[in-house]
């Protein structure tokens, strides 16, 4: 089923999707909800596991069909990190996974427009790929320094674009009417951290987080499901559950705000 095709015939509607690990599931979700909505998407931006969300939909999967596929092909166990083994873990294997599901491989032949955020690492410079091969950029995009061997591109070693955006609403900006931000990482107040595991996953995310309010004020609606911090960026058996909060969540934005109402009816 081809759900990403065209968007509003008068609005050029942009979505911006952050990175979170599995939580970036909730986007899926959270993008069933807008299309059930017959809002469209003329051009999508992420980074991570918005990375991957955006290829896939902009490759013409509904979003049921991109979490049924993810499951199948066991792709968020790829990325998980093997901690016991000595030195960094390579992700390259992913790209087989990407190359089954998008054959073409390539920015130019999606039916969106498609932007992902990745981290120059040796130029220390935040990098928007918008063409070329499109498995390595979202590896680079998902590559989790200091977890993950960084991906070579051209001679360049790219990671994870969290580290400087992880909400990349920037692309969007100039090129599209309305922009829609789909954010994963809200935490919770805690009163206590139960494991090592549990306060890096938190410490990462709060200074993930640090910039995140200055790129949802480029948003005209930003969709942030609550209660995702209880769940790990590796928490790979709760995809099923995170994408229905990002669903609920979705049309409950839909359904308290008018600016979405607007475009609704275009």
């Amino acid at each position: 089923m081809n759900t990403s095709n065209g968007g509003n015939k008068s609005k050029k509607i942009g979505l911006a999707l952050s990175g979170g690990g599995v939580r970036g599931v909730a986007h899926l979700g959270v993008m069933q909800a807008l299309i059930d909505n017959n809002i469209k998407f003329s051009h999508i931006s992420g980074t991570s596991a918005g990375a991957i969300a955006a290829a896939f939909f902009a490759e013409g999967y509904a979003p049921k069909e991109i979490l049924q596929g993810i499951k199948d092909a066991r792709l968020l166990k790829l990325l998980r990190p093997a901690f016991g083994s000595t030195g960094l873990v390579s992700i390259m294997n992913v790209s087989s996974v990407i190359r089954t599901y998008i054959p073409h491989n390539s920015f130019e032949k999606l039916k969106t427009r498609v932007t992902i955020a990745a981290v120059d690492l040796g130029e220390s410079k935040l990098v928007y790929f918008t063409e070329g091969e499109l498995d390595l950029a979202i590896l680079a995009s998902c590559c989790l320094p200091g977890v993950f061997k960084p991906i070579f591109i051209d001679g360049h070693m790219y990671v994870d674009g969290g580290i400087l955006n992880n909400f990349p609403t920037d692309p969007l900006v100039g090129n599209c009417d309305f922009i829609i931000g789909s954010a994963c990482n809200h935490l919770p107040v805690v009163t206590e951290i139960k494991s090592f595991a549990n306060m890096i996953d938190r410490a990462a995310m709060i200074a993930i987080n640090a910039n995140l309010n200055a790129h949802k004020l480029l948003c005209d609606v930003v969709i942030e499901p609550h209660g995702l911090g209880r769940y790990g960026i590796f928490d790979t058996n709760a995809a099923d559950e995170i994408y229905r909060i990002g669903y609920e969540e979705g049309l409950k934005t839909i359904s308290g705000n008018e600016k979405l109402k607007e475009i609704m009816s275009v």
